[in-house]
Order: structure tokens, then sequence, then C-alpha cells
């Protein structure tokens, strides 16, 4: 045996052009309260999700091709599933090692991974989707209805349909094809692309419906409703393409609020800039399927029940910030629901009279906002609680105040801009602030964004 054959070995490499040994990549993030969520050692480009779903039996099969850039050499690496069987998995063409343990999927690829190396995985499945019940007690995931299925993924959902690297820091574009029943709609996230419907013998009639995200959409924010829907596409007076869906039990009484889309739309772009996707939208459900809204990316989700003019205003206003700025891990996330409630008060300025101070007031005497600083909740279950959406819209407030109208209005563009279809931190914001403020506002975080204690003044 040559020295440079004895020295391959001993290295475990597999590429002898480098030389370089690869290591399995990190199962998890690391974020502060989902440490196991995310995968480590690769970044996501795209993903194309192929599935095929049976309302009647709640079985779904699926195929996942993964597109995705190592970020370190790569021995092996992984992908976050719940529940579900893993028929077998491919890397670049050729049969990869599959092991599950819990939510983990870990991959070994036939040759190891060289670091700036971009790769497609692809992983074939299929199984009864299952929900999925948070910390919080809400529940997410794959939500079986009455004619189909509701696919809501906030924080953890996501990965109950489809291997992935579900963590919001690793944001990719998307392909959705699914193939359900000819009397069934399959509404996602993104644009329609094709319809089309064909006999499948014994199956009978079914629809594939191909859905494109051109975007980047962290994970959370992929969506999936399978079900008699009633569908309405249009556009709004700039263009944008707007496409709802409701159910037929709620299609009536929602078709007022849906139609001012538009309206709510132009308000977005004039007051936060310009709208980040290429289309926009909803879907409505009855109250019992899902348990809350979600800012679902394109098309919120919402229940019959809390389908009303603040929460379509609040869940829109998400797609600039959550959903185009997107947290950089969960302990950021009041930089979602701290915007998004802001903007309601904004509109209430705007078009009911209030003053964003009364709306401020108004909180600011609400108990339960002072459980926790918005930055620092204390548990996985605190991250949705009232202290991230009212305390942190009380931060901007705060902020408004410090900088002025002007100023603020330019910042709220501005962070959007700066941060399209980007990942922010916390920091990144106080940092940002204070450079376009051109001031020190420490005092302004440690009280209101990081201090435990309520002021004795607002």
């Amino acid at each position: 045996m040559a020295p440079a054959a004895a020295l391959l070995l001993l290295t475990g490499c597999t590429d002898g052009a480098t030389g370089v040994q690869g290591k399995p990549g990190a199962a998890g993030v690391r974020d502060p309260y989902f440490p196991k969520l995310g995968n480590g050692g690769y970044d996501v480009q795209h993903y194309a999700l192929t599935l095929d779903v049976d309302p009647d039996t709640g079985r779904l099969k699926g195929t996942a091709e993964i597109t995705a850039r190592a970020t370190q050499d790569l021995s092996a690496f992984n992908l976050d599933l719940h529940g579900m069987t893993v028929d077998g998995a491919t890397v670049d063409g050729e049969k990869a090692a599959a092991n599950r343990a819990g939510d983990e999927l870990t991959l070994r690829p036939h040759r190891d991974l060289d670091k700036g190396r971009t790769f497609r995985t692809v992983v074939r499945y299929s199984g009864v989707p299952k929900t999925i019940t948070d910390d919080d007690d809400t529940e997410e995931g794959w939500l079986k209805t009455a004619d189909g299925a509701l696919a809501v993924g906030e924080p953890t959902g996501s990965m109950a349909w489809f291997p992935g690297n579900h963590h919001p820091s690793d944001k990719a574009t998307y392909d959705i094809t699914v193939t359900v029943p000819k009397e069934l709609e399959a509404i996602s996230n993104g644009e329609l692309k094709s319809r089309r419907t064909k006999s499948e013998g014994a199956k009978g009639e079914r629809t594939t419906f191909a859905w494109h995200t051109g975007e980047p959409m962290a994970s959370y924010l992929a969506t999936l409703a399978i079900g008699d829907y009633r569908v309405k596409a249009s556009r709004t007076p700039a263009g944008l393409p707007v496409l709802t869906a409701a159910d037929p039990a709620v299609a009536g009484r929602s078709a007022a609020l849906l139609a001012r889309i538009p309206e709510i739309m132009e308000w977005g772009t004039e007051n936060f800039g310009p709208y980040p996707f290429s289309s926009t939208g909803a879907i409505v459900v009855p109250d019992g399927e899902v348990g809350y809204a979600l800012e679902t990316q394109n098309r919120p989700v919402f229940p019959e029940g809390q389908f009303d003019t603040e929460t379509l205003v609040h869940e829109l206003a998400h797609q600039w910030y959550g959903n185009s700025v997107t947290p950089e891990s969960w302990k950021d996330m009041w930089l979602n629901e701290g915007f998004a409630t802001y903007a309601e008060w904004i509109w209430a300025e705007d078009f009911e009279d209030v003053p964003a101070q009364k709306s401020f007031d108004k909180e600011f005497a609400k108990a339960d906002n002072w459980a926790f600083p918005p930055a620092d909740p204390p548990t996985a279950a605190d991250i949705s609680e009232s202290p991230v959406y009212g305390r942190g819209a009380m931060v901007l407030h705060k902020v408004r105040q410090a900088v002025g109208d002007d100023a603020f209005y330019e910042i709220l563009q501005g962070w959007a801009k700066k941060n399209r279809h980007a990942n922010a931190s916390t920091d990144d914001f106080t940092a940002y602030v204070e450079e376009k403020a051109g001031k020190d506002l420490t005092g302004l975080w440690d009280t209101w964004l990081y201090g435990k204690d309520k002021p004795e003044q607002p």
C-alpha cells in the first residue's frame, strides 16, 4: 500500500483530491428555546415537495427533494421529521444510509460532501402525519379537518409533513406539488403554476396542484389547506395577485372582509415600504379546525372567529415583519409580534380615530404584559404570550416617541428594506435604531425591552 493511500484510510476521507475528512453536521442549532430544532452543516436553498394525500385514510405519500449547500465538510447530516416512515433516501443520486432517533433523521451520504458544495437530497416517506401539541398546549403540524387537512407550522409543526431544516434561520424557496381527489382544492404558498386532473384507475379522478414560492420562506410559514374551498383570484390596483380561499361554511360571512385585502395592502405599502412577496391573500376556515390565526407566507390562515379587521391587519403586516424579516432565533419573536401589533395601532390611528398613545395606555394597564420582558421569555411556552405582543408594541411606541414620527417611519421602512428576505436579531434591531436615531437608547431598551419591572409612569 502506498503511503498516500494509507493516509486516506486513516483519515476516513472519501475525496482523494482534498484529503479532508468530513464530520457530521450538528443535530440542532442551539436555539434558546428549541435546541434540537434545525440542523448544522448545511444551508437549504430549495425544497421541492411532491405529496399525494388520501383524505379518507389521512395517509400522505411524499417525496422531498432538498437542494442545499454544505457549510462544512460533511460526513453526515440531519433533517427534522416528526413521525412518518422513511422509505428511502439518496444524496446526489446515490443511496444514503438513513437512521431515525426521535425527530432526527440522520443521512450518511455514500461520499463525504466538501464545504461549499451544492448537493441534492431526496427523501421518500409516507404515513399519517401527526398533530403536534406545543408547550403552550396549542396544536399545530397536520390538523385533520372534516374533508381534508390543514398544515400550520409555528414554531415546529412543519416537520410533521415534510423533512427539512426546520429552524427560521434557514430560509429557502419552495415548490409544493399536491395530488388530492378532484372534488377538493389544495391551497399552499406562493402562486399556482398548474392544475391538472386525470384518472388514476381505482382511485378515480385526482387533481394535482403545483405551487411555487420564489421568495425565501422559513419552514414554519409553509402551509397546505386541503378541502372544499371557495377560491377567488383577483389583483390589487397595483397589479399584485390576490388569492383567497374560504371554507363554504364561512365563505359568505368572510367575503366582505376578504375584499378589503387590496385596501390593507396599499396601506401597508405606504407605511412599511414595498411589499416583499409576489402575491397575497388569505385562507379562512371554520372555528375548531385551528385555534389561532397564523401569518403563513403569502396567505395567512384564520379561523372564522378571529377573522376581523384587526387580525387581518396584524397577519398581513407580518408579511413584512416576520416573513420577510425573519427572526434569527425564537428568542427574537417579539420582532414579529411587536411590529404586527403596532401595525394594528397605526391602523386604528389612521382609520378609527384611536391615537397610538391610547392603544399604548390600554396595553400598559394590562397586568399580563408585565409577566416578563418581551426580549426574554422564560420558556418556550411563553414565546407567544402577552408581553411579546403588547409590550413588544410598547417598545416600538417608545422608539417613536424618542425619535419623532418622521424618523420612526423611516426606521419602519428602512428595517424592512435592510433585512428583506433575511434574518435579524434583537441586537441587530437596537443597533439599527440607534444608528438611524443618532443617539444612545440604552435606557429605553433597559426599561421597555429587557426590564423586569413595570415602570411607575408610562
